[in-house]
């Protein structure tokens, strides 16, 4: 078989190894931190993967933080897949995971299937992600035995936002506690590879942890977690500035700050005539610039 890597400048021992959801199990058992960000487009995957993030979620907050929707239930399967496409090309190392959005898995059996299907044959996913826990068991089994990794979420699932009714931090109560508990253990014994505890109280993730053998990915779930995922607008600070970041969140630049005062500079050069200068712009012969002169003065004549 030709190899492409010759073509690309590439030898096999220049290519990064694929992370896969068997190896962030391993990497769970050695004890190591797990990464994982979201990722939207092309340019993002680019930097994040060089950055050395093992797992990108090409997520249904997209609806929030790229398309201006109030919550992730308007969210489609045809805008997931749009998404997974650039991240899927872009990313040489990382999983690329993407979500199973609101009301795509949880009519039947089969439609679970088709809309996994579809995100791995047409966005390039790896795995999946789908919120729930004893309740999707069964469609977890089905994806993981047709053969693709399924990543549980539990806690706050912002799909079931109507149903809670804001975001609150979940499993404070002893009742509530226990259901995330035996929630966790059913999905990884349907075989999910790994799991996200959204807004869960620290001292209950850090049990959890333990308690399975596959890891657990954190967004406001305290340090005890096996590895760590926000978004990626949050950590770097990439909004207007002065607007919301949420408690679990750590703003890493200032990218909104750094973005509004550069176009505002492009603005002013622009509106005073200093861009763009000749540095921007390309020059012709003198000599054709006259010819067309003379051409329009003879068509004058005409």
């Amino acid at each position: 078989m030709c190899s492409i890597l010759p073509a690309l400048g590439m030898s096999a021992s220049d290519a990064p190894r694929r992370v896969t959801a068997a190896a962030l199990r391993r990497m769970k058992g050695r004890g190591e931190r797990l990464t994982m960000l979201t990722a939207y487009d092309y340019r993002s995957a680019r930097l994040f993967d060089a950055a050395g993030v093992d797992a990108l979620l090409v997520g249904d907050s997209l609806g929030m933080v790229m398309l201006g929707h109030e919550s992730t239930v308007t969210v489609t399967l045809d805008d997931i897949i749009h998404h997974a496409k650039p991240v899927a090309r872009g990313a040489r190392r990382a999983l690329v995971v993407a979500d199973l959005p609101f009301m795509s898995y949880t009519i039947s059996r089969e439609q679970a299937m088709a809309s996994a299907a579809r995100l791995v044959q047409e966005g390039g996913a790896q795995a999946v992600k789908l919120e729930g826990g004893r309740a999707v068991t069964g469609t977890v089994e089905a994806l993981v035995q047709s053969g693709i990794p399924v990543m549980g979420h539990i806690g706050l699932t912002p799909q079931s936002i109507l149903r809670f009714g804001g975001y609150r931090v979940q499993g404070r109560d002893k009742v509530a506690a226990q259901q995330l508990i035996d929630d966790a253990r059913a999905l990884e014994d349907a075989g999910a590879f790994g799991v996200v505890l959204e807004l869960v109280a620290s001292p209950l993730s850090e049990r959890i942890s333990r308690i399975l053998k596959i890891p657990t990915i954190g967004i406001g779930a305290g340090v005890g977690c096996d590895g760590q995922i926000q978004v990626m607008h949050d950590i770097l600070g990439y909004d207007v500035p002065g607007e919301f970041v949420p408690k679990h969140a750590k703003a890493y630049a200032t990218l909104g700050q750094t973005i509004l005062e550069a176009v505002q500079r492009y603005v002013q050069e622009v509106r005073d005539g200093q861009f763009p200068t000749d540095a921007q712009s390309f020059s012709m012969e003198e000599s054709v610039l006259k010819s067309l002169g003379e051409e329009a003065r003879q068509a004058g004549k005409a």
